[in-house]
């Protein structure tokens, strides 16, 4: 009951915000809409959560916050930056031109939305809700693999796009707040890592095709195991393996820190002799 009221306030208010973006992903409206509706979102958590587990939502604190969210974006971006140099290397990304600070600045709007609302959605209250349950690894794959799932509503989408980024964000992210506990740090890698994909390198981002270039017109060409094809890098190999290293960096992290939830064991009834 608890996680279907969280439900009914958070993901109706994912689903306005990313319709409404999508709408205006022409216009210089995402850049102001989507901060919007990211704070939207953190509020809407805070108050629902606070109803119904009647407890301080030390996962949103706002203490930190901003450190959090800053060494996430960089973090983001680092490992993206890094995924498409190798992709460059070996000839599958190139520039054939450029767009504009306002293209992606608009770009950057929209992706603080998506990846504030995902966070609350899928690490905020799915994998958090299963972990009580079913423990830290197994609620990691659930969420991982729905969060997959999601992204085969995209225009581009396709189903080995989707397995990728099940295993290099549905688990990273995952491992990411076991770690911390927090929820800032992955909105802060999500959000760095869309943006690079968007904004910067102007390349496809999880198979959904947007209107607006970023300041580069990146153009991806060669096997679909490289550049990801039609889905974008997220879909390469090598954002796979990047992901899945930062997931084990994480889980030791918290594994070390005692933030490694046991399944909980089902209770067994002795019948007596």
């Amino acid at each position: 009951m608890r996680f279907l009221k969280q439900f009914a306030v958070i993901v109706p208010l994912f689903l306005v915000g990313n319709v409404t973006i999508a709408a205006v992903s022409g216009t210089f409206l995402p850049l102001f809409l989507g901060p919007a509706f990211a704070v939207a979102g953190v509020a809407a958590y805070r108050w629902i959560v606070r109803r119904t587990e009647h407890r301080d939502v030390t996962e949103l604190a706002r203490d930190g916050a901003r450190p959090a969210l800053r060494r996430g974006a960089l973090l983001g971006v680092g490992l993206f930056s890094l995924v498409i140099a190798v992709i460059a290397l070996f000839g599958g990304y190139s520039v054939e031109g450029y767009g504009s600070l306002w293209s992606a600045l608009a770009v950057t709007g929209g992706m603080a939305c998506a990846a504030t609302m995902e966070e609350l959605a899928f690490r905020g209250l799915l994998f958090r809700t299963l972990e009580e349950r079913f423990g830290t690894y197994r609620s990691m794959a659930v969420s991982g693999a729905l969060f997959g799932l999601l992204h085969l509503v995209n225009s581009g989408a396709t189903l080995r796009g989707a397995i990728a980024i099940a295993f290099q964000a549905g688990l990273m992210l995952a491992a990411v707040y076991a770690a911390t506990r927090s929820l800032w740090l992955p909105i802060g890698i999500h959000f760095g890592w869309n943006v690079a994909q968007g904004a910067i390198f102007g390349t496809t981002v999880s198979g959904a095709e947007d209107a607006r270039k970023g300041l580069l017109d990146g153009v991806l060409d060669g096997p679909a195991a490289l550049t990801g094809g039609g889905f974008g890098p997220e879909g390469s190999v090598l954002s796979v393996l990047v992901g899945l290293a930062v997931t084990v960096v994480f889980l030791r992290i918290a594994k070390r820190r005692g933030n490694v939830v046991p399944a909980r064991r089902r209770a067994t009834t002795t019948l007596p002799a």
